[in-house]
């Protein structure tokens, strides 16, 4: 790096080995501004894992310097680690209106540091930590009010496009403000930090308006039957359109799902959601009305076990029974990874008697290659940083970038961790910061890890094998046991000559243990372990967990 120039940071935390958990640092001198603490879901390798978080170590190393979070949008994957990672680092969060109520919403659940400040923000208004000055920019996304920040700092201008695509006909508010991208484009943009999610996809993104008239022909072919509509909670344009269809054709509508309901009461204190006083009913009501003038609007897109509509599919819900000519609208794309379990839930509704229909209720709220194509022509940026994706995504974005006569030099696949140090006239990643995943299980964070997680993989493969015995302390004679006892490792009525068998091995073990005055516990233990794990190789091509517990009298 040339030393006279000053030279920026950019260190993400997340959001790049995969879709979820965005967070990234911007560093200039002795000010920290953090992009978005976004959550990710577990995949299915992560037993009894409820969320993963980022690991924020190099945050809380450098606490001092860190001023504030900037929010660009209220998802989950932007906003849903926030309630784990503002205790540790109590800094004032900005956001535009609806996202600070969402926060606000969450915080209802978690005990927040008092020092810990919520603060509204609207479009073109900036927002100065030290040297660093961010500026909010309207978006369009599949949430309202989206925003894209200007990152002023002595080095350049960095763009963040947080989530976004390119609406002429959003459903609230105005287009995403191009003429601002343009103006900071003629001035000079060092970086860009664009969202890859739908890089793969040619061509432009639907505007979510189209959306509403394909709601409007399905209502009017089903108009003898119930609708069900599972959609995102935090997609409000989406259920404003619902709501929309539902009041043209004479429908009450219900909202089921706990995070749908929290974020439909927020989004419609706000003003962000318009509809008569009288069109949402409360799930008690449903009864009061024909099944035909009915729409439930429900959590559970993704197949998620615990939402409302795999309850419903599963005739586990309290409330709502399936009912055989229900007409069930998945208005969503599946999230990559979760395309089993919403297969499931499918055949579930089908077997019942449901119609379940799945294309074409849906249009995704991000960019498609043009659009990202226009924003890199607008803003003309030094140099390219694609995000928000795993790795597939972001070679296509950078291959994305050359296309457009750029240098392959000047684009930066960053992984979480990597310290991007740039001015305009270099940049280099030059080093790595710790970063990486918390696991979320109940209320402890962190305190399971890879060998917990190795543990349970385990159990869950093999089961376990306990074996207890009771030794005299003073005279070191056995009084009771060995006994063994089993868990997810066969049944045990119907294996009672293999227990007798490895009673066997464990008498004869003890009786090594005896002839050799073994005296040390731990090797005892693992002279167990070993000859048990030898004998059920040789026997089963079996490897459960064998634990020894050994009690003093």
């Amino acid at each position: 790096m040339n030393d006279n120039k000053p030279t920026v940071k950019v260190i993400p935390l997340g959001g790049l080995e995969q879709i979820g958990m965005n967070i990234t640092a911007i560093e200039y001198e002795d000010t920290i501004v953090v992009v978005d603490c976004g959550i990710a879901f577990p995949e299915d390798d992560m037993l009894g894992i409820d969320l993963v978080v980022p690991d924020v170590t190099y945050l809380t190393d450098n606490i001092e310097k860190v001023k504030g979070f900037v929010i660009t949008h209220g998802h989950e994957d932007h906003i849903g680690a926030l309630p784990y990672i503002l205790p540790k680092i109590p800094v004032p969060v900005y956001a535009t209106r609806l996202t600070i109520g969402l926060i606000e919403n969450k915080f209802k659940e978690f005990e927040i540091p008092k020092k810990v400040k919520l603060k509204t923000v609207v479009y073109g208004q900036s927002v100065v930590f030290g040297k660093i000055r961010v500026e909010f920019i309207r978006t369009n996304h599949s949430i309202a009010d989206a925003a894209a920040l200007a990152i002023h700092t002595p080095a350049g201008v960095i763009v963040h496009t947080g989530d976004f695509k390119i609406d002429y006909t959003p459903v609230y508010g105005d287009t995403i403000d191009l003429a601002r991208f343009a103006e900071l484009g003629k001035k000079g943009v060092l970086a860009l930090i664009c969202d890859s999610t739908n890089v793969m996809r040619p061509g432009f993104t639907m505007s979510e308006k189209t959306v509403g008239k394909t709601f409007d022909s399905l209502f009017a072919e089903h108009s003898s039957r119930r609708i069900i509509v599972a959609t995102f909670s935090s997609n409000v344009d989406r259920v404003q359109q619902i709501i929309n269809s539902a009041e043209k054709f004479g429908r009450k509508v219900v909202i089921e799902g706990r995070s749908m309901v929290n974020v439909i009461k927020t989004a419609s204190e706000l003003g962000y959601l318009k509809f008569n006083e009288n069109t949402i009913i409360p799930i008690e009501n449903i009864k009061s009305y024909p099944e035909e003038k009915t729409v439930i609007i429900t959590t559970g897109s993704q197949g998620e076990s615990m939402a409302a509509l795999s309850r419903i599919a599963g005739n586990i819900h309290k409330k709502i029974s399936l009912q055989p000519g229900d007409v069930v609208i998945f208005s969503s794309s599946p999230i990559p990874g979760n395309e089993k379990s919403i297969s499931k839930v499918i055949n579930e509704l089908s077997m019942k008697g449901a119609k379940v229909i799945y294309q074409d209720a849906h249009v995704s709220g991000h960019a498609c290659q043009e659009e990202i194509k226009l924003l890199y022509t607008l803003t003309k940026p030094r140099y390219a940083i694609p995000v928000h994706g795993e790795y597939r995504h972001l070679q296509t974005h950078s291959e994305l970038y050359q296309s457009l006569g750029m240098s392959k030099e000047n684009v930066f696949i960053l992984r979480s961790g990597n310290v991007l140090e740039m001015n305009d006239e270099h940049a280099a990643i030059t080093h790595n910061v710790t970063a990486g995943s918390l696991f979320v299980d109940g209320l402890g964070v962190g305190d399971v890890g890879n060998v917990v997680l190795r543990d349970r993989h385990m159990l869950s493969e093999n089961g376990l094998i306990v074996v207890a015995m009771s030794i005299e302390s003073e005279t070191g004679l056995v009084v009771s046991g060995p006994d063994i006892i089993t868990r997810g490792f066969v049944y045990v009525r119907e294996s009672e000559v293999l227990l007798a068998e490895l009673a066997e091995v464990c008498n004869k073990t003890l009786d090594y243990c005896i002839e050799n005055q073994l005296s040390d516990w731990g090797k005892i233990k693992n002279r167990f372990k070993d000859d048990l794990s030898d004998y059920l190789w040789k026997k089963m091509r079996r490897s459960p967990m064998i634990l020894p517990i050994i009690m003093e009298v």
